[in-house]
């Protein structure tokens, strides 16, 4: 079973190496203010890493925006998670809101409303990236998104294309730390740790892109106890590791190149 001395090892394995692992942390769903959302928040105003909160525009409470426009200090960015987190999947589909039933017109007209919700709301907090709700969108969306004033996008597995595709960088997570067969449960430290160790091996030995961070994704609406504890062990072994950094979203997503 994977433990923390194998993420130890792993880590010390890329700073043997003279380099550093680059690290990022999104959460998914944020809409409105509830205790999970206040957790979420205080736990990035402690000693985590930045946080990136993928906001749904259309549900967006004024109560939850302004919660999360006060956790600017802390470094928590704003992406964009769709327009209303709808699903539009057709019979026998996965779920997906932006493609299935949903015309390309139409998911195009709300994914430029939602981005505007957002950049009115988070001026200071907002980067121009998309993260599709369930990590899914039509194929045929994706080359109209730089189109739409989105630099990036982010959905679930190591990236294929080293490269931005029409000047659209793909930076993914890796790390998903719940079980959404078993009802959204916390996936266990092993399994979660095998994930993180794999990508990051997988990066440093060549055999997945070595310039894409390995990102850890959490879901602050459906954690329990073990959920948030695994998050803050993960984040209290790597934040001063000299193997592991920490990257800046705004370089990631808005400026830098990656």
């Amino acid at each position: 079973m994977t433990g923390w001395q194998d993420l130890d090892d792993e880590l010390n394995a890329w700073a043997g190496d003279g380099r550093r692992a680059g690290l990022w942390w999104r959460d998914d769903d944020a809409a409105e203010d509830s205790p999970a959302l206040r957790r979420l928040l205080g736990l990035a105003g402690g000693d985590a890493p930045p946080l990136v909160m993928a906001v749904i525009p259309a549900t967006l409470s004024d109560a939850a925006a302004q919660l999360i426009g006060a956790g600017a200090a802390a470094q928590c960015w704003v992406v964009q998670h769709g327009y209303t987190h709808a699903n539009h999947a057709r019979e026998n589909e996965k779920k997906i809101e932006l493609g299935g039933s949903h015309p390309s017109e139409l998911c195009e007209s709300q994914l430029r409303a939602g981005q505007a919700i957002l950049s009115a709301r988070f001026a200071n907090q907002f980067l121009p990236a998309l993260v599709p709700p369930w990590n899914r969108i039509a194929p045929e969306l994706i080359p109209r998104l730089p189109a739409l004033g989105y630099g990036a996008i982010s959905t679930y597995g190591a990236r294929e294309a080293t490269a931005p595709e029409n000047g659209l960088k793909r930076i993914n997570c890796h790390v998903d730390i719940l079980n959404w067969r078993q009802g959204a449960a916390f996936l266990g430290e092993a399994e979660a740790l095998t994930l993180a160790c794999n990508h990051l091996a997988a990066r440093r030995g060549g055999r997945a892109d070595g310039g894409e961070p390995t990102g850890l994704l959490s879901h602050h609406l459906q954690q329990d106890e073990a959920t948030w504890r695994f998050l803050a062990e993960f984040f209290a072994r790597t934040s001063d590791h000299p193997g592991a950094e920490w990257v800046d979203p705004a370089m990631l997503f808005g400026r830098g190149a990656a």
